[in-house]
């Protein structure tokens, strides 16, 4: 006949009692040991890479010592310069004998001057020609078209003179175009040598103003 184990009622209980026991000890094991490693292990320090700045290392310079600036003394006053005022005229009166009228033939005139900003220099002798004003007037060849017309008039040619009395540009400031007589004024005052004006004794490059007459000899 097989026996058969009854477990009593105590034994059960003890049972229990047991293990709630073994529950309660491991749970204090597993508190411990972590107490036991929140101690032991190494600790960091958090960063928060939001609120990093990186500042740069600061270089240091060496500043030179301020030097005293000497102010440089004021040039001496020059004589006062004139008022700016056009350039002097020179008078010159070509007489042509007169001739018989013939058709006149018009001849296109020279273009106007470009503009250009021109400083006045003063100067105490004006230019003249070398020999005289003779020598000017020699140099001036009444155009045929504007004789055998009888066309008489006065041509003023803006000359500028320099230094070596050499006349290297010409302008017509008054002129009669079309008849051949602003172009022979200007290549008679190229044609002919100048004394360069003076200022102190030296020579200047300047603007002058000579009228020519044109004027032929009935008149």
């Amino acid at each position: 006949m097989v026996g058969r184990m009854t477990l009593l009622p105590y034994e059960h209980a003890n049972l229990r009692l047991r293990y709630r026991q073994y529950l309660e000890l491991a749970t204090m094991v597993t508190l411990s040991l972590f107490v036991v490693a929140l101690y032991t292990m190494p600790k960091f320090e958090s960063i928060g890479l939001e609120n990093s700045v990186y500042i740069a290392p600061i270089e240091s310079y060496e500043i030179p010592p301020e030097t005293e600036q000497f102010k440089k003394p004021a040039p001496p006053m020059r004589p006062s310069i004139p008022i700016e005022s056009e350039p002097d005229e020179i008078d010159v009166e070509i007489t042509i004998e007169e001739t018989g009228l013939a058709d006149f033939v018009a001849i296109d005139a020279p273009p106007p001057p470009p503009v250009s900003d021109r400083r006045f220099i003063p100067y105490d002798e004006h230019p003249e020609p070398l020999g005289g004003y003779g020598a000017l007037q020699k140099n001036v060849v009444y155009p045929e078209i504007a004789r055998e017309a009888g066309i008489e008039g006065t041509v003023i040619v803006q000359a500028l003179i320099g230094k070596d009395g050499i006349v290297h540009a010409t302008e017509i400031f008054k002129g009669i175009p079309k008849t051949g007589l602003d172009e022979a004024a200007m290549n008679a005052v190229k044609m002919t040598a100048w004394k360069p004006a003076l200022q102190r004794d030296k020579p200047v490059t300047v603007w002058v103003n000579i009228p020519i007459i044109f004027r032929l000899s009935s008149n």
